[in-house]
């Protein structure tokens, strides 16, 4: 499979609305700027309006094309608090009607045990909550697209996640990386059973799922404490490869003609730590059709958002 390299290429994205959620840094950053040069409008949906705000300015600034400032948005989510994600998605699809591609890529790792503002573990809130509740209320508008897309962005450690559906928000036993994985897993079963209901509805919008491999970012230095910091921060880190790498599996799901709709998209090198998108595999967990079926009924009860799609059983 062809890379999608961080500038240039024959991508041409004009017309087209991408959001990007967690767009103020790391891998949102990077992939908002490739948009934006390849002439997409993208909407930055951050927490922090302030830091989303000097995010589109460094992108300008990088940027030669006068037109790109006219086509960055910068607008609130946190996807930790759900009414957020019910205000952000009423006002989007009130000045955005049509969209054409959503990349769920913001993201939380490894913090101490807290709990959303609806009472939900924050790794779950943010990872997977957050972006199956803004899915589901932006389907319609994605639906109205060109060639739309939804990009739900997960990592390698879903291969080591489980889903506690008897221990959720960590009451009894939390630990840090046991819930990352977790969140990390949830994104996975996500992506591949919203392909099947989109499928078996008749959708034309195409579900797929992305990795960054081990990519330097934010995450490893702002969530965890302890040993998690010391290890992933900062001993580890050199082994890591940049954002704008990091960025391209997510990029070729979310532009490349080729995909089809329940791909994952990762790196080709050794490990899948680092190197140029290409088809991998979900770990079998990730592919168990009734782990999916379960936590989508559980994720429409705790979000109270409902697709309207048709169920399909694998």
């Amino acid at each position: 499979m062809k890379p999608l390299e961080p500038t240039g290429g024959p991508a041409d994205q004009h017309g087209r609305v991408f959001v990007v959620t967690g767009a103020s840094s790391g891998l949102g950053l990077a992939t908002a700027r490739v948009l934006a040069e390849r002439g997409g409008r993208v909407v930055l949906a951050v927490r922090d309006e302030e830091r989303g705000r000097a995010a589109a300015a460094r992108i300008a600034a990088a940027l030669p094309d006068p037109g790109v400032p006219d086509r960055l948005e910068v607008r609130r989510l946190d996807l930790a608090d759900l009414d957020t994600v019910w205000t952000f998605a009423d006002r989007l699809r009130a000045d955005h009607p049509r969209l054409d591609v959503l990349v769920n890529n913001a993201g939380v790792f490894a913090p101490p045990r807290a709990l959303s503002p609806q009472g939900h573990e924050l790794q779950f809130a943010v990872n997977h909550l957050g972006h199956f509740a803004l899915t589901g209320l932006l389907l319609d508008a994605l639906a109205a697209g060109r060639d739309p897309r939804v990009v739900t962005v997960s990592s390698l450690n879903h291969r080591k996640g489980r889903i506690r559906f008897d221990d959720l928000t960590g009451a009894r036993d939390y630990t840090p990386m046991g819930f990352y994985d977790q969140s990390k897993l949830a994104n996975a079963l996500f992506g591949r059973e919203l392909h099947r209901r989109l499928t078996a509805s008749g959708s034309p919008v195409r579900s797929l799922l992305a990795h960054p491999g081990y990519t330097a970012t934010g995450l490893q230095t702002n969530g965890p404490t302890g040993l998690t910091r010391l290890l992933f921060g900062r001993l580890l880190r050199p082994l890591a490869q940049r954002p704008a790498d990091g960025a391209l599996p997510q990029l070729y799901a979310a532009t490349d003609p080729s995909v089809r709709g329940g791909e994952f998209i990762g790196p080709d090198g050794r490990g899948e730590l680092r190197g140029a998108p290409t088809r991998v595999r979900l770990a079998p967990s990730a592919a168990d059709a009734e782990a999916a079926r379960r936590l989508w009924e559980l994720s429409e009860e705790l979000t109270g958002v409902r697709f309207g799609l048709a169920e399909a059983r694998a």
